[in-house]
């Protein structure tokens, strides 16, 4: 029998059992304004009384697209690069499972206009290689592996039809691409591939906590099928639904699948967005420790299929208004420390500049 090296799962401790999950109504602590500023620094309507927002994404985003879609009914191109990977299918049955899960791919990129390239056969490594390097700079890069992945003791690899390739093998590829890359390895052992691959404009979601969890996944079967935007995934009801909310909504389908089954779970997604190496499971999102850092921020922004909205805004447009709301974030977590002229005319001037990234459509 071969022993096989005990390795640190690549994730966060879970919280405790008894405490509550509801993500979809956690918005962080809300943002009060004053009668005085009420009708300035917010874009909502005047108010007569002390104003009481939430300072989550979805109501600012909710005001400015109102006028966004007064001034613009022009869609604009993606400038993304979609790369599926399917690997080698074992047995006929899991090759069913694999070509299900490109279909759902490839119908989720019709509906957002973008062209998937996918690359399976003998040379699989070698041709993945080759395309990564003419990857074009001005492009987001999402890859997307299909298939199995092994783990023996050392390293965590995908198995390809032709050579398998490894988690060092696939940083190396991806070492010169300066933009923003989304990893997306729904394969058994692919938590080994986090730490190898986090860094700063990566996202990295893999179906299993470490390397080894080597039994099937079926994590990308579920994603597949939210990311194209599946209506029960979309949490915020924002008519889209972006990685995180696919990534939740997989996550939470696997584990239903084992409870009902009565079974051990043998896959737990992670998702790592922050750039630390250590992923973040489900249910520490659904209930975060005081003052945690945790992943998906970033993932919460990306999206495949675009709203009927967010098609009005160009790429440059989405970039800047990412930027902001991030830097909306982080003036909310500095409230305490900053007097309340400071804290205000900060946050009226960040709403000022997203309104304008709005009404420049």
């Amino acid at each position: 029998m071969t022993t096989k090296t005990s390795i640190r799962p690549l994730t966060r401790p879970l919280p405790q059992a008894n405490q509550a999950a509801d993500a979809c109504s956690r918005r962080g602590e809300e943002i009060r304004f004053p009668n005085s500023r009420t009708c300035h620094s917010s874009p909502g309507p005047k108010r007569t009384s002390p104003a009481k927002v939430s300072s989550g994404r979805g109501w600012v985003r909710g005001c400015l697209f109102a006028t966004l879609l007064c001034t613009s009914t022009v869609g604009h191109a993606r400038e993304l690069d979609i790369v599926i990977v399917v690997g080698a299918e074992g047995t006929e049955e899991y090759g069913k499972k694999f070509k299900t899960q490109e279909n759902a791919w490839t119908a989720a990129c019709a509906k957002a206009g973008v062209t998937p390239e996918v690359y399976r056969g003998e040379k699989t490594a070698a041709e993945l290689e080759e395309r990564l390097k003419r990857t074009k700079p001005d492009h987001s890069l999402w890859l997307v592996l299909i298939g199995h992945g092994t783990f023996d003791g050392r390293e965590a690899k995908f198995n390809a039809e032709g050579p398998d390739f490894d988690a060092k093998q696939l940083a190396g590829w991806l070492a010169p691409l300066k933009q923003e890359v989304v990893l997306i390895d729904t394969a058994s052992a692919s938590g080994g591939f986090i730490r190898p691959l986090a860094g700063k404009g990566r996202v990295i979601i893999t179906a299993t906590k470490s390397a080894d969890e080597v039994f099937y996944a079926r994590f990308g079967e579920h994603f597949a099928e939210a990311i194209g935007g599946l209506p029960e995934a979309d949490l915020d009801q924002d008519k889209q639904v972006s990685l995180l909310e696919a990534f939740r909504h997989a996550s939470k389908a696997v584990a239903s699948f084992y409870e009902n089954e009565g079974r051990l779970a043998t896959e737990h997604a992670l998702i790592e967005d922050n750039g630390d190496g250590a992923g973040t499971r489900r249910e520490l999102l659904e209930s975060p420790p005081a003052d945690a850092k945790l992943d998906g921020e970033r993932a919460a922004q990306l999206v495949l299929v675009l709203s009927e909205e967010e098609r009005q805004l160009t790429e440059a447009q989405r970039a800047r208004r990412d930027a902001l709301e991030r830097d909306l974030k982080a003036l909310k977590e500095q409230r305490s420390k900053l007097e309340d002229d400071v804290y205000y005319t900060r946050l009226e001037a960040l709403l000022r500049e997203l309104g304008e990234v709005y009404t420049a459509s």
